[in-house]
């Protein structure tokens, strides 16, 4: 049995960068419904289980997230983004709003295996920050795996800083 260890990254989100950045012509990062709930599940159930750096532990952390998306989809508040690749999504960020949260992502920037590596993790981060500014959360947070390339790579950006959080590690069986 192995340990997962979770971090918890925020984001002072009160001074956010004037302009977005641009994605390439035929994608498009947009506001989305509860109905298509389905879809957005699907899309970061196959981005998180195609993902190497999570299978020790991959039941315990889909329980976890799957949690997350349930109350995100049951709130009046949440927000739902999704990543088009002209009519097919390939990226999704879910975000609860409660300014107080101890986690605004459920579960966070999410991109199809075959899309990553071109800046679509940081352009859907950007726009979730954005959306979370713009439902009056001043500091965002967001937990992750330790040493996941999320932790590593994405929530460092945007002068994301790791804080201190009570997160109770997983047991992977």
């Amino acid at each position: 049995m192995k340990l997962v260890n979770w971090v918890r990254f925020s984001w002072d989100i009160t001074n956010l960068p004037l302009s977005a950045r641009e994605l390439p012509e035929h994608y498009e990062i947009a506001p989305t419904s509860p109905e298509d709930e389905r879809e957005l599940r699907k899309v970061i159930s196959r981005s998180i289980v195609l993902d190497a750096t999570w299978n020790p532990a991959m039941k315990e952390v889909m329980q976890a997230i799957d949690t997350w998306l349930d109350e995100a989809f049951a709130s009046p508040t949440g927000i739902f983004l999704a990543l088009h690749h002209g009519l097919r999504i390939i990226g999704a960020s879910i975000l609860l709003t409660d300014p107080s949260g101890e986690n605004h992502f459920a579960p966070g920037p999410c991109v199809l295996v075959e899309y990553r590596n071109r800046g679509f993790g940081t352009a859907l981060l950007e726009y979730s920050l954005r959306a979370l500014h713009n439902a009056g959360v001043a500091e965002a947070v967001a937990v992750s795996k330790e040493n996941a390339p999320v932790a590593k790579f994405l929530y460092p950006k945007f002068n994301g800083a790791l804080t201190p959080g009570d997160h109770s590690p997983l047991l992977a069986a």
